[in-house]
């Protein structure tokens, strides 16, 4: 659970709490898809695949807040529905994730956009 909270404080901090619960989520659907690596670790530190992880923001301390968002995604929560990737457009630069988002399957949650 430490090393989620620190990709939650790392990737959503300024984010509301259903937001960084999203965050975590993703990774725990990612560890549950087939399409990614088995464990937290494998697939937060699968490369590219966490903006904290490139510049280091995965070494910040993180909040309570962050735990406790960590704590509920591992109890089942997940505001996301299943998503296995996420986006905030006004600052993401890649172009094959902004084909992915569509109306049909796109929830925004805060400043993330979520898709399966």
């Amino acid at each position: 659970m430490h090393l989620l909270a620190h990709v939650v404080y790392g990737e959503a901090r300024g984010e509301d709490y259903i937001g960084k619960v999203a965050v975590a989520a993703v990774v725990l659907n990612r560890v549950k898809s087939p399409h990614f690596p088995n464990t937290i670790k494998e697939v937060i530190y699968q490369p590219g695949a966490f903006t904290c992880v490139d510049d280091g923001q995965i070494n910040l301390k993180p909040d309570h807040e962050a735990y406790l968002a960590a704590a509920d995604a591992i109890l089942g929560k997940d505001p996301t529905k299943g998503c296995l990737f996420y986006m905030n457009p006004r600052t993401a630069t890649s172009r094959w994730m902004r084909k992915r988002i569509s109306a049909d399957n796109a929830t925004v949650i805060g400043n993330h956009v979520f898709v399966p």
